[in-house]
């Protein structure tokens, strides 16, 4: 990486558009082009926004010099693993070295939402964890990342959309519901539904015709709780 281009473009590397950094960066897509193609630098403010939204290490990024991240951007976050400097032993499958502050750990639960009759919640202890990229998470999901964790889907009322041992991501920061995908706990039972919002009442639906809808009442809430929103699946393929 010896050009400024190519620096910001690894800061965006999941998804490096100039449409996609300038809007991270709040500026306008004009703007941001004549930097962009020209190959020019940006003033003072765009590097400060440059750095608040990717945490990085400004020197590095106008230099090349140094790492790509400062220190303060490490994850040492509730969900992600500490990382030191001389933490410097881990490589991909082909040997090449990973830099572990791009990824969030999210820990994943020994526990199942039901896509269909309740499942109950019997234990709640983390099995291990899943990394996902930094990036994703705090630019698309949330920078919350100790309100995230990871569950089991169990039954077959969401099949086709949500099956059978699939892997759900929930983020806990959204217990307001809108229409979308949602972990709801019903007494001591968790179910994953497509959640509709209504006046004053949530239409609960499943994808598996043979599972009716039913509504909850969002003035006797007592034994209900919003548990999160689906963010993500990961699947195996049989």
């Amino acid at each position: 990486m010896n050009t400024f281009k190519e620096r910001l473009t690894y800061l965006w590397r999941d998804n490096p558009k100039p449409a996609v950094i300038a809007r991270d960066i709040g500026m306008s897509p004009p703007g941001f082009n004549r930097i962009w193609y020209n190959d020019g630098l940006p003033n003072t403010e765009t590097l400060i926004k440059i750095q608040e939204s990717t945490g990085c290490d400004l020197n590095w990024l106008l230099t090349g010099k140094g790492l790509p991240y400062l220190d303060r951007a490490r994850p040492e976050n509730v969900g992600a693993f500490p990382v030191s400097d001389t933490d410097t032993g881990a490589v991909d499958t082909l040997g090449n070295p990973v830099d572990l502050r791009e990824f969030v750990f999210i820990p994943r639960y020994n526990v199942e939402a039901a896509a269909g009759h309740g499942q109950a919640v019997n234990d709640e202890k983390p099995l291990f964890c899943i990394a996902f990229r930094r990036y994703w998470i705090e630019n698309y999901v949330t920078r919350q990342t100790d309100k995230l964790s990871v569950i089991a889907v169990k039954g077959d009322s969401m099949e086709g959309i949500l099956n059978h041992g699939d892997n759900i991501l929930i983020n806990h920061a959204e217990t307001e519901p809108r229409d979308g995908l949602y972990v709801l706990r019903i007494g001591n039972d968790l179910f994953v539904k497509r959640v509709q919002r209504m006046p004053g009442k949530l239409l609960v639906t499943s994808a598996n015709p043979h599972y009716a809808p039913f509504e909850i009442d969002l003035s006797h809430t007592d034994d209900i709780a919003i548990v999160g929103r689906v963010e993500w699946f990961g699947r195996t393929v049989n």
